[in-house]
């Protein structure tokens, strides 16, 4: 996605001569603000940059959707060797 913005600002870069940097900006910004509204994007399934934001920020975390569940017992890591300083305690 990225690549082929990146590929048309350099091919701006390489037609146009800018008179100072407000003007270099203002032209990048008016080619960004399309590129993230309006482009839909192949990777994005077919949505522009921001509505594939809203999406994904309108979805609930993966965290919640799974179910936790508490196995009983006691753990049963073993730890083989300590950090110099530390001591394994035997259980």
């Amino acid at each position: 996605m990225v690549e082929r913005f990146n590929g048309r600002i350099a091919d701006i870069l390489r037609t146009h001569h800018f008179h100072c940097g407000e003007e270099l900006e203002a032209t990048i910004l008016r080619y960004v603000w399309p590129y993230n509204h309006q482009l839909p994007q192949k990777a994005l399934g077919h949505v522009s940059p921001i509505q594939a934001m809203k999406q994904w920020q309108r979805s609930p975390p993966e965290l919640f959707n799974r179910r936790v569940t508490n196995q009983p017992g006691h753990d049963s890591y073993k730890p083989q060797y300590a950090a110099p300083g530390h001591y394994v305690l035997e259980t």
